[in-house]
């Protein structure tokens, strides 16, 4: 009876502290905006249900040799990678506050390659964390029946179905999947409280432990091999870290009632409130989790595994089953808790794949705006959620619980391993920006301990690949390098490609974002462009060097005198002087009657005709400065036409002041533009501007740009300008009125 009272109160409280949307909640926050306790379930409830299984994985990976006493170095280890993650991110936050999590750390400071790897890597995580949390609560409810060897099939049903209840709630909204997955991990954490003080009375009553089981004998290097692999395996799911950082776009920008109650009541501790307050300080507090969750629980089992020597399969249940068996068993009634806690953990398993859906949406329709995904996927309903990236996201996964065959041990090599990598490129970029924006003792030490970070999390993803290489770790190496290679190729294919105005639909139209969000996706997209542009420069670069790429004589048209054109492959100079008389009316004595049957008649099959004639010409220059590339090009835009602009990119404020200072003496009367660059780049403001031109263009005017080129640049000269003109060449593949030139400059050091 005393189990059931308890175990009613529970829930009720569960239910009663669940977060809940506020009737004026859309109005303020927008639609699918959530606060501190919805981004706690649904954030950090991939990271919680490990408690379920990284143990047991620690355990069974040096409990048949005997080594499970060495258990407590690999705990260790996991504590303080936690807390060393955890920390990386807390600080990020306040850096990179607008979400995009390393994808966007990577994009600002590092290279967009790591930042195209960084995004499928992300995306085969979040499709893993759904095929292996929804397995696993499969194979969790079968072993409870006894049924843990059933056909497959039945595990893949079963994972399907779980899989399918986390897809409805998400598509729900999120106010509805975080208040049923609130509660849950409400109900998990007293039931393992009531667990923990089972287990502490069994210890001091003194029950006994299970018979020792015949165990292998391992040589030193095997034993550190195993203590590896069991410290990779032990490692807490750390996808929630990323998720967090990358979801902070969809929590409300307010201080949570604590931090508004500390603010209001302990005043003296400001600084710790500032570090938590709004959105970011939201985050904050769901990271902070991860600092101890991991360490406080693996220690915990750890050492009631070792006094019990309860292990994964012992009694045919797992090692956390085999835990709550006994704890619950000290509670009078405590079997009605040990089954309701044994269905939570299926619960929960299942639920843990609502990080993964929340953080695909959050991914994915940035990806479809740099040109990674088709622009069909996008589509956000009125709840705030990207019902088409969760519902493919979720057709994806089914797919591979298919391919597996139910199987969650054939999945679990996959999984887990690739959020490392965007961790190691979250330290990489923290470095960077430690380096550039602090001096003295502050960056020293700051960009020392990025760098430990970072290198940690790549010891970590090499760990996981080698202590997993066996189960296939090898297999999710290759298919990292394959994600990351067919990334590339659709970037560089037509799919791959996004103008401004497409940028803008996107963002602004499809996906309904706004403020600093959007302008980062628009910023993060056509950075990806300049990237791109790049690739198909050494690309071309590359085919030439084996004169494959070479242009080859094609149909072109000539314009005669008198009107008319004709084809350039029938310019031989004997049909040439004959269309030309011809055209003229002249008669065409001495010449071959062919050539004087083609006149202008005998070209009007081909459609051709003189383009409109040229009523105005506008010259567009850009200029970095006052220097002899731009003085050279400005001349000669003045020898095309007398409508010249000039066109500055404002990257720094010292800088444009000094050219409108110059620009009097140097600048000929020609009018001066400046163009405002928030994310410190030269195309995105130069594109928009042209475009704008061109929408305001009649069909008798031409839009010339002139670029300045250095003939001789050094390897260390920046490619962004030395190559605009064929950038620009690249943005703008299929617009017409427009010209595009360069003028070559000589620079003062390549002089002979």
């Amino acid at each position: 009876m005393l189990s059931v009272v308890l175990l009613v109160i529970i829930i009720l409280i569960a239910i009663r502290v669940s977060p809940r949307d506020k009737s004026d909640h859309v109005q303020k926050h927008g639609a699918g905006q959530i606060g501190l306790l919805a981004a706690l379930a649904l954030f950090g409830v991939d990271y919680f249900t490990s408690y379920y299984y990284a143990t047991g994985e620690l355990m069974s990976s040096l409990h048949p040799y005997d080594l499970q006493k060495y258990a407590y170095v690999a705990a260790t280890v996991i504590a303080f990678a936690n807390f060393v993650f955890g920390f990386l991110y807390m600080y990020s936050l306040g850096v990179f506050n607008e979400g995009g999590g390393s994808y966007t750390a990577s994009m600002r400071y590092l290279w967009p390659t790591l930042s195209l790897i960084v995004a499928v890597t992300l995306i085969q995580d979040y499709v893993l964390t759904i095929v292996v949390s929804a397995l696993s609560g499969a194979d969790q409810l079968l072993s409870i029946l006894n049924a843990y060897d059933a056909h497959w099939i039945w595990h893949f049903a079963i994972g399907a179905s779980l899989a399918a209840i986390t897809w409805y709630l998400t598509i729900r909204g999120r106010g509805d999947s975080s208040r049923v997955v609130f509660s849950l991990l409400t109900i998990f954490g007293f039931l393992t409280v009531c667990m923990l003080i089972g287990l502490i009375i069994a210890h001091m009553r003194g029950v006994a432990a299970a018979p020792v089981e015949h165990t292998q004998t391992a040589t030193l290097g095997q034993a550190l091999l195993h203590l590896l692999t069991a410290s990779m395996k032990g490692m807490v799911a750390l996808t929630g870290l990323e998720a967090m950082s990358n979801g902070i776009q969809f929590v409300i920008e307010e201080d949570a009632g604590i931090v508004q109650w500390g603010k209001k009541h302990l005043p003296h501790l400001r600084r710790l409130w500032e570090f938590y307050s709004g959105k970011v300080g939201i985050g904050r507090f769901v990271q902070t989790s991860f600092l101890f969750y991991g360490g406080i629980t693996t220690f915990f089992l750890t050492f009631f595994s070792i006094r019990f020597n309860m292990f994964d399969g012992t009694f045919g249940r797992t090692l956390v089953g085999n835990l709550a068996f006994i704890g619950f068993s000290e509670i009078p009634g405590g079997t009605i808790l040990f089954w309701t806690y044994q269905i939570l953990a299926v619960a929960l398993l299942a639920a843990a794949s609502m990080t993964a859906f929340q953080d695909a949406q959050a991914t994915e329709w940035r990806d479809v705006a740099i040109g990674e995904i088709p622009e069909v996927i996008i589509f956000r309903d009125k709840r705030g959620t990207f019902t088409r990236s969760v519902t493919i996201t979720f057709a994806i996964s089914i797919l591979i619980m298919l391919l597996v065959r139910g199987a969650t041990t054939v999945a679990v090599p996959f999984y887990g391993v690739g959020v490392f990598m965007p961790i190691m490129v979250m330290g990489l970029a923290v470095r960077q920006h430690m380096l550039q924006h602090y001096e003295g003792r502050a960056r020293t030490l700051g960009a020392a301990g990025a760098t430990f970070a970072a290198a940690l999390a790549g010891v970590v993803f090499l760990g996981q690949l080698t202590g997993k290489w066996h189960e296939g770790g090898w297999m999710a190496l290759v298919s990292f390098s394959s994600l990351a290679l067919l990334a590339h190729l659709v970037l560089l294919s037509p799919a791959g490609y996004r103008e401004a105005r497409q940028v803008n639909r996107i963002v602004h139209d499809k996906a309904r974002v706004e403020g600093g969000m959007a302008s980062i996706v628009k910023w993060q997209a056509f950075k990806m462009q300049e990237y791109r542009f790049r690739l198909m420069i050494g690309i071309s670069s590359l085919l030439e060097l084996f004169g494959v790429g070479r242009l080859s004589p094609g149909r072109f048209a000539a314009a005669l005198a008198g009107g008319g054109s004709m084809p350039i492959s029938q310019f031989a100079p004997a049909n040439l002087y004959s269309a030309s008389v011809a055209a003229a009316g002249i008669p065409s004595h001495g010449v071959p009657p062919t050539a004087s049957e083609g006149s202008f008649g005998a070209f009007a099959a081909g459609h051709y005709h003189l383009p409109p004639p040229v009523v105005r010409h506008r010259i567009i220059v850009p200029v970095t400065g006052i220097h002899q590339g731009s003085l050279t090009a400005l001349r000669y835009a003045r020898s095309l036409s007398s409508d010249v602009t000039a066109v500055h990119v404002s990257m720094d404020r010292a800088e444009t002041e000094t050219l409108h200072k110059q620009w009097p003496a140097w600048g000929e009367g020609i009018r001066l533009v400046d163009l405002e660059s928030p994310h410190k780049m030269v195309l995105e403001p130069l594109l928009q501007y042209i475009q704008g031109m061109l929408a305001l263009r009649q069909y008798n005017e031409v839009i010339t740009v002139v670029v300045p080129q250095s003939i001789r640049p050094r390897w260390w000269s920046n490619l962004m300008r030395t190559q605009m003109a064929v950038l620009l060449r690249l943005a703008l593949p299929f617009e017409t009125g427009i010209v595009i030139t360069d003028v070559p400059y000589l620079l003062d050091g390549d002089k002979d």
